[in-house]
């Protein structure tokens, strides 16, 4: 019976077959079925049952899952008190919502190479929606993404909210939302479906809704005249200090966005918990600058 063998056994568990078992950890299927055949032998019982959809556990496979599940939380907490960070060399796929990728994200990385100098990262941008998917399964570690996601296997970490502000172009006056078109976050998005929400009860369906995946190119369509828009104040800094879009109040806005630092908790890994703790002070520090 080795590690590795105890390792191979909690993944077909937990994701109730060989083939995905396999994808997860990067080895082949004959591999996987090899190390379960093995520690069956070396054990002298039967830990799963076969059938076409996959495998599930017998009573014993049960009794020995609650076992390793222990021993993993031992060598994650082994890594994490014992192992020095800059001898962690793990790859770490960290998914990414662009409003995050556009203010903080480069801070976050520079800390956390600087914890870590010998890790390797991978960064994928896209909307919320598609990195809950992803990190569900487990294509990510880590999602900085607008959250919590409510699953019994996720620990979410809160990040700093992020605030909205309404734009308009400088050159035209004030503008009545009942006619005027607004630029918005991505279809997909959940600041897209709050303020298409706001706008129909306050103002009925007249409203129009420009939806872009592109927060900069939302206020430049702001700056050349299409419509207005509400998005963090920190993107459009310079825009406004060439006097191109100006804040404005309606009189209402949306609540401020909140971000987390995702990742699942079972099995737990110390790395990606780190890296969120990284990700909270990265995002603190920033946002407390651009507040100065």
């Amino acid at each position: 019976m080795t590690l590795d063998q105890l390792i191979t056994f909690l993944w077909v568990s937990r994701l109730g077959g060989v083939r995905r078992a396999a994808q997860e950890m990067n080895i082949s299927q004959p591999a996987v079925s090899g190390r379960i055949a093995a520690l069956e032998q070396s054990l002298g019982l039967q830990l799963f049952e076969r059938a076409q959809r996959g495998v599930t556990l017998t009573k014993k496979g049960v009794l020995l899952r609650d076992y390793v599940e222990k021993i993993v939380d031992l060598v994650e907490g082994i890594k994490a008190d014992v192992v020095p960070p800059e001898a962690e060399d793990s790859l770490l796929r960290i998914g990414v919502a662009e409003t995050i990728v556009q203010l903080w994200l480069p801070k976050f990385l520079s800390a956390l190479y600087e914890a870590y100098p010998r890790i390797r990262v991978e960064i994928v941008v896209d909307v919320s929606v598609n990195l809950r998917q992803q990190l569900m399964e487990r294509s990510l570690d880590l999602a900085l993404m607008m959250g919590p996601i409510s699953d019994h296997t996720v620990d979410n970490v809160d990040l700093p909210p992020v605030a909205l502000t309404w734009f308009r172009p400088a050159n035209r006056p004030e503008p009545d939302l009942r006619s005027t078109p607004v630029v918005s976050y991505n279809r997909n998005s959940r600041p897209y479906r709050d303020l298409r929400r706001q706008l129909i009860d306050r103002y009925g369906h007249s409203t129009q809704m420009f939806p872009t995946s592109s927060i900069h190119a939302g206020l430049e369509m702001v700056a050349s005249g299409i419509g207005v828009g509400l998005f963090p104040h920190q993107f459009a800094e310079q825009l406004v200090r060439q006097g191109r879009i100006l804040p404005f109040d309606p009189g209402w806005k949306l609540d401020d966005l909140h971000f987390t630092a995702s990742f699942l908790g079972d099995p737990r890994s110390e790395l990606c918990a780190r890296a969120a703790d990284i990700a909270v002070a990265s995002a603190s520090n920033y946002l407390s600058e651009k507040t100065l």
